[in-house]
């Protein structure tokens, strides 16, 4: 039986939409639906549509986006409404987030229905799952891994690569090759070669492929900070693991380095910049991001001289202390 008020509560928008699409089909299908962004609606428009007769259908479903503004703005009248709601309507307040020590979420608990739409603990997991459920994938549990570094946590486009692997692929048996070789990751891939070149201790070839990754490609200098931000913290986690005695296959297992044989390399080079290089290559990446953003030189050139610069660490190091 539908609730008279739900709340969906997280920052996917992937499982914010699947969470209301749930929502409204426990609702009778004519219902009269309304939507308002809580930044700007106000109060009498919302209660007034709630309180209101549907003209058209057999019930109303008030959706307010940004429910966090909305009931910042209106907190009391909105605990009231939610402890004793209209019975000829349903209200869905979707939040980025809300703190469970509110009276306002003790109140949806109690009068309502709470759902999470936060990504998945497990994302390699639920790729899996979601491969097989909607999509008909059967995806090796490397490959999700490699899927979900190249993506990151963002539901909505790893559905979409998810569905291209099933229209691309026959077999719908995926390994990483395939997902390695999809159109999609060209340029995550180049930048993940980037990246695998610095951790080979080969920053001449880093600058190379960069190079001819920015002529490919402008915006790629709007994301390769963000990029070298990720290596930089394997590298940081690399030294701790280093430190606890763990080996390289260990490491290349745990940080996700791929291709496999890379992980040795990779170590020999953390070794080689230990925590002092690590150190210099953060202040000087945090340096040439906020030139970038402040117009000081061309990105694109900050970048190479921050590959360059770390070139320089690689050849002269000087050991761990």
């Amino acid at each position: 039986m539908a609730k008279p008020v739900y709340a969906l509560i997280g920052s996917d928008a992937l499982m914010q939409q699947e969470a209301l699409t749930a929502v409204l089909r426990e609702l009778p299908r004519d219902a009269q639906r309304s939507d308002y962004d809580g930044e700007t609606a106000e109060l009498a428009q919302i209660l007034d549509e709630l309180r209101s007769f549907a003209l058209f259908g057999s019930g109303k479903v008030v959706v307010v986006r940004n429910a966090e503004q909305f009931v910042s703005r209106f907190r009391s009248q909105m605990e009231e409404y939610v402890s004793k709601p209209s019975a000829s309507a349903t209200l869905v307040l979707r939040f980025s987030s809300l703190p469970s020590n509110q009276r306002i979420y003790k109140l949806l608990v109690k009068v309502g229905k709470i759902e999470s739409c936060a990504p998945p603990k497990d994302l390699s997991a639920w790729i899996i799952e979601r491969g097989r459920a909607v999509h008909g994938l059967s995806i090796a549990p490397t490959a999700a891994r490699f899927l979900a570094d190249l993506i990151g946590d963002q539901l909505g486009r790893i559905d979409n690569e998810l569905a291209k692997l099933a229209l691309t692929y026959d077999s719908r048996k995926i390994d990483e090759d395939q997902i390695a070789g999809a159109v999609v990751f060209q340029r995550e891939r180049e930048m993940w070669d980037l990246t695998n070149a610095l951790g080979a201790g080969n920053p001449a070839e880093a600058v190379s492929r960069w190079r001819q990754l920015v002529q490919a490609d402008s915006s790629a200098q709007f994301r390769a900070v963000t990029w070298l931000c990720l290596w930089l913290e394997n590298v940081r986690k690399a030294l701790a693991m280093l430190a606890r005695g763990q080996d390289a296959w260990t490491i290349g297992q745990t940080l996700r380095i791929w291709p496999r044989e890379q992980a040795h390399r990779f170590v020999q080079t953390v070794k080689s910049l230990g925590q002092p290089g690590l150190a210099r290559a953060v202040d000087l990446l945090a340096q040439i991001d906020y030139q970038t953003k402040t117009g000081v030189g061309e990105a694109a050139e900050n970048v190479e001289r921050f590959l360059l610069s770390l070139g320089t660490e690689l050849k002269h190091p000087i050991p761990s202390t």
